[in-house]
């Protein structure tokens, strides 16, 4: 396996190649001789990289292929033009692609940031108008070579999506460049995705299910029925379900109390796979499928592991088992079918409606979301087995099946994708939302805020205790990438090279703010949760000490007000 990175600019290129598996660390620069050596000897072998897919490859083949690299690269870059269409000789080099970069991804340097490692972009501009000098090359060289690193770093702290990959890879017998494709692209490869449902011309024909029993709330069914609200832009709002307010749209139905915090007994009732389990049940999507066997076996596995408790064995048929309903309403997917996708939609929500409307009499509803409930048991004793009986006859009704799970204890909720539940008598936990939720290397931003807010949910500890006692720095930090709608960032009145930065909340009033500049408008746009005044530090961050101008009390004061969005007065 080899991890590259290519650096164009208008009289060179440079690519940085590290075969993790020998140990080994190719630099080249400008010589395609050199990089068709190292291709021939690894071409058999998998090349990862961050976008490569996109872009990296292209660069590579063209190279190979005796083009100009430079303009490769402003065709993929400022034409925004997909790398394979550049030309047909590209087909005629093969390669195993594997891309770390996901589509939701904000870009590496984020990441970098997020682990807490240098984030300082190289000083050589990518727009010079004449040949490197040795030291701008050397430069380079070390930007890339660090870039490849981080990519490498990602790639270990993600690698149960490469495993899923060539877990199905081996499993159906595929060829291994489909390891170059997107989950959504190798789950259409297994089931046979036939590309038919662009021509079915019935979007909107859409079934609701006669195990569907609703009377109170029977009006929110019908409002899909009718031809006039049949556009996606259309949708049901401050609907009242439950004694909460609700919104139901083509996309699912969900409701929760705001600010909200109750002791108590607390169930949370979750539809186990619910989309795929409603695909399966009632054969939609199976039209556009040549081979639905092989979903069937996909989701029957990821409900046959999560039964025995085994999460090693159910990644991969997890991950893949959740990528395929979504595909139906991609246009691009051998999976098109917005129909399918549609009656999994609107019978998901409908069906969970009907179990809060059977169910209402008995207890609090907290909060509706796509695929379960939470609700409060005032009175267990007297209620909880008139609860388990009208879950039971529902599944019986529908054939889903639920998880249950009690919690005894504290709820703190935001809204419908941000709460804590806390059971006091066992100590679980159940987290929700980039709020509360424990945070990673992938996904480290403002740590300092979800410790303080957690501490104090958890074990009452106040947020002033957890942000007083830290000494990390990273702890605080606020990492922002600006996206291609703006060009470039502001500290103060200077601009700064970089496009991701990491910030923190400064005591010095000299200290300015930090900005982003609209690339329509020209305009300047405070950057999202960050302080008035704030210091940069782009420089590794890991094990360095708080300095003294770190204002703590900013921190103190934003843990508050995110508090008081959980109910905390």
């Amino acid at each position: 396996m080899l991890f590259y990175d290519f650096e164009v600019f208008k009289f060179d290129w440079l690519v940085v190649i590290i075969d993790m598996i020998n140990h080994q660390i190719y630099e080249i620069v400008n010589s395609p001789e050199e990089l068709e050596s190292v291709y021939q000897a690894n071409k058999d072998k998998i090349w990862c990289g961050f976008n490569n897919v996109h872009y990296d490859q292209y660069i590579l083949k063209g190279l190979l292929c005796g083009f100009d690299p430079k303009k490769i690269n402003d065709y993929i870059i400022v034409k925004d033009q997909p790398g394979w269409k550049y030309s047909s000789m590209f087909k005629s080099i093969p390669m195993f692609n594997y891309d770390i970069m996901l589509k939701t991804d904000r870009g590496l340097k984020t990441f970098e940031g997020f682990m807490g490692n240098d984030i300082k972009e190289t000083s050589v501009p990518f727009n010079i108008n004449r040949p490197l000098t040795e030291s701008e090359i050397k430069e380079t060289f070390k930007y890339c070579r660090h870039d490849v690193e981080q990519s490498i770093q990602v790639f270990l702290r993600r690698k149960e999506e490469f495993e899923t990959k060539m877990y199905f890879i081996k499993h159906f017998k595929l060829p291994l460049d489909s390891i170059s494709k997107t989950k959504a692209q190798l789950a259409a490869d297994i089931l046979g995705g036939n590309r038919r449902g662009a021509s079915f011309n019935d979007e909107f024909d859409f079934p609701i299910l006669d195990c569907i029993k609703l009377n109170k709330y029977r009006y929110i069914a019908d409002w899909y029925r009718n031809p006039d609200n049949h556009n996606y832009k259309k949708s049901q709002n401050k609907v009242m379900v439950a004694g909460v307010e609700h919104t139901f749209s083509w996309g699912g139905g969900h409701g929760a109390r705001r600010k909200f915090h109750a002791s108590g007994v607390f169930l949370i009732i979750d539809v186990t796979a619910y989309y795929p389990s409603l695909q399966k049940q009632y054969k939609f999507g199976y039209r556009v499928m040549d081979h639905p066997e092989n979903f069937e076996f996909i989701h029957n596995s990821n409900i046959e592991f999560k039964r025995k408790g085994d999460k090693k064995a159910r990644q991969p048929f997890k991950i893949m088992d959740n990528a395929i309903s979504g595909q139906m309403k991609q246009p691009t997917s051998a999976l098109f079918d917005p129909m399918s996708n549609n009656s999994i939609c609107i019978n998901g929500q409908l069906l969970l409606l009907d179990l809060v409307e059977h169910i209402e009499p008995y207890c609090t509803l907290i909060q509706n979301n796509t695929d379960g409930i939470i609700v409060k048991i005032d009175d267990y004793e007297r209620d909880f087995d008139k609860l388990d009986d009208i879950v039971f006859e529902w599944e019986t009704r529908t054939g889903m099946k639920m998880d249950f799970d009690t919690f005894i204890g504290d709820i703190y909720q935001k809204d419908v994708n941000n709460y804590l539940l806390i059971d006091r008598e066992t100590g679980a936990v159940k987290a929700k939302g980039g709020y509360v939720m424990k945070l990673n290397d992938l996904s480290y931003d403002l740590p300092i805020i979800n410790k303080a807010l957690t501490n104090y949910m958890i074990y009452g500890i106040p947020v002033e205790s957890t942000i007083n006692s830290c000494s990390d720095l990273r702890e605080f930090q606020l990492v922002s990438k600006i996206s291609s709608k703006y060009t470039h960032i502001l500290y103060g009145a200077k601009s700064v090279k970089e496009t991701c930065i990491r910030v923190f909340a400064s005591k010095y009033t000299s200290d300015p703010g930090v900005k982003k500049v609209k690339a329509t408008t020209g305009k300047a746009e405070k950057i999202t949760n960050s302080p008035e005044h704030c210091f940069i530090w782009n420089d590794a961050v890991k094990g360095v000490p708080i300095p003294d101008k770190l204002d703590r009390r900013w921190y103190i004061q934003f843990a508050h007000k995110r508090l008081e969005d959980f109910g905390v007065k």
